[in-house]
């Protein structure tokens, strides 16, 4: 270990390869890879659910926890995949079939306060010096299930001068708990105030880590901006306007190794849009889908309406009068999924329930348009993998989709840079549009090629946000790059 190196923990539910809901876990996966190259060692504290206990191979106990939250627990260290990873081994709170935040009734674990404050615990006993030989200059927490860790470095004497930054992946899940669990929680009475932890009488997690951590960051600038509004703050914009100062948006990335049109083993490879068609045909055979004249669009995505399917339902018809084709894979609300079943009724659409990563390899490389029509979106990423394969997002304008799409205007399309369309406001009337103009473009192919060829060049890799992270911690540290 370089004595250089800035030494970062980083806290996550979830962690790609090992266990994965969301795109916190792409974030959690990636971030360290990406960092590595600008002088940070990051070493990544994960529960220890069976997916990610599975992985381990030689690993050492490196701490003994005799009471952690019900039960004696230990963190061990090991490398998987290339991720120096710590886990909190605590069988009574993550030895669990079913879901890592959901049993099988599809509801909240009733523990899950004490699951995730089990994690920052120990995250903060971490800041405090309690692994022999390393200790973070700067601990950085994702989401609600991290949240409570800044609240504990700051509550910790042992851990002065760790700095703690916590990121937004969606502001919409805040970590919510009744307030009697303040004291079997740690937390404060003290601190259960509006100045604090308390959100609407409760507890809120998210809450504790946005009023104690020293920086924030959120997904992408515009999803910043959006959370200092009522619209989009979900109650919490006020704490986000007083810490606006603190507050920097950073555009995610992708894996260009793990989503790439030459070298993903999913796919016929290709290095230009021309190369697109077998992958295309292999597609819609795999959908069920004939020969058509119109754009074969694809949605890889959770069926909720934050995620603007019922618009995409309701909106349908102006992709489908014009010849296209929908080519969906995804899982939600069980009236999305119905509804989008009585859609493939039409000889055009074909719906496949459920989630198949495989299959999301397939769809990028054979789709000529990717929709995604979120009523908000922290980043997005799906838009991103569209970008790496030249499939031309169609988005709303909101959060990262305005911030990583280039949309086709007569003055993008007169400088040859336009990558997606963009739509506003977030309707189906919108939405209805923005498509019939999806068809019109694909309608002239010499403009289509040029868009995939933008779009194809468009970055969409960790170069820069780990840069930018890397200079987030610099500074606080007081450090010069």
């Amino acid at each position: 270990m370089s004595q250089s190196e800035t030494q970062v923990l980083s806290v996550a539910s979830e962690c790609v390869p090992l266990v994965k809901t969301g795109g916190l876990a792409d974030v959690a996966g990636a971030l360290p890879g990406a960092l590595a190259r600008h002088g940070v060692r990051m070493r990544t504290l994960l529960p220890g659910y069976p997916a990610v206990m599975a992985a381990l191979a030689d690993a050492e106990a490196v701490l003994e926890i005799e009471a952690c939250f019900g039960g004696p627990a230990r963190v061990l260290a090991a490398e998987v995949d290339g991720l120096d990873l710590l886990v909190l081994d605590a069988p009574h709170l993550f030895d669990r079939p079913a879901g890592i935040y959901l049993g099988h009734d599809g509801r909240d674990w009733h523990d899950n306060p004490q699951r995730f404050a089990a994690l920052c615990r120990v995250a903060a006993d971490i800041a405090g010096g309690a692994l022999a030989g390393w200790r973070p200059d700067v601990v950085h927490c994702h989401d609600w299930q991290a949240g409570l860790a800044p609240y504990y470095i700051a509550r910790n004497p042992d851990a002065a001068g760790v700095k703690t930054v916590l990121t937004i992946h969606n502001i919409a899940f805040q970590g919510l708990a009744n307030a009697a669990l303040c004291g079997s929680l740690g937390i404060d009475i003290a601190d259960f105030t509006p100045d604090g932890v308390e959100y609407f009488g409760q507890i809120s997690t998210l809450k504790a880590g946005l009023q104690f951590a020293h920086k924030l960051t959120t997904v992408s600038p515009t999803y910043a901006a959006e959370l200092m509004t009522p619209e989009f703050g979900m109650g919490l914009d006020g704490v986000l306007r007083a810490r606006s100062a603190d507050l920097v948006g950073i555009l995610n990335g992708i894996d260009e190794d793990v989503w790439s049109p030459e070298g993903d083993g999913e796919i016929t490879p290709f290095k230009t849009p021309r190369g697109k068609g077998a992958n295309k045909d292999a597609l819609r055979t795999e959908f069920g889908l004939g020969e058509a004249d119109g754009p074969l669009c694809i949605v890889v995505s959770r069926l909720t309406e934050q995620k603007g399917l019922d618009l995409l339902l309701g909106a349908l018809p102006a992709l489908l009068e014009r010849g296209g084709q929908l080519a969906l894979l995804g899982s939600g609300a069980p009236e999305l999924e119905e509804a989008f079943r009585r859609a493939a009724d039409h000889p055009n659409v074909g719906v496949r329930v459920g989630y198949d990563e495989a299959l999301s390899h397939r769809m990028m490389a054979g789709g000529d348009a990717i929709l995604v029509p979120s009523r908000f979106e922290p980043c997005g990423l799906t838009q991103l993998y569209g970008l790496r394969y030249g499939t031309l997002p169609v988005v709303a304008l909101t959060g990262g989709l305005a911030d990583t799409v280039i949309p086709a205007t007569p003055a993008t399309m007169a400088r040859n840079v336009a990558t997606g369309l963009q739509f506003h406001p977030v309707t189906q009337g919108a939405l209805a549009h923005a498509l019939s103009r999806l068809c019109d473009l694909h309608a002239d192919p010499k403009t289509w090629g040029k868009m995939q060829r933008n779009a194809m060049a468009h970055p969409v890799g960790w170069d820069v946000s780990a840069k930018d992270y890397a200079a987030l911690y610099a500074g606080l540290l007081g450090q010069t790059e």
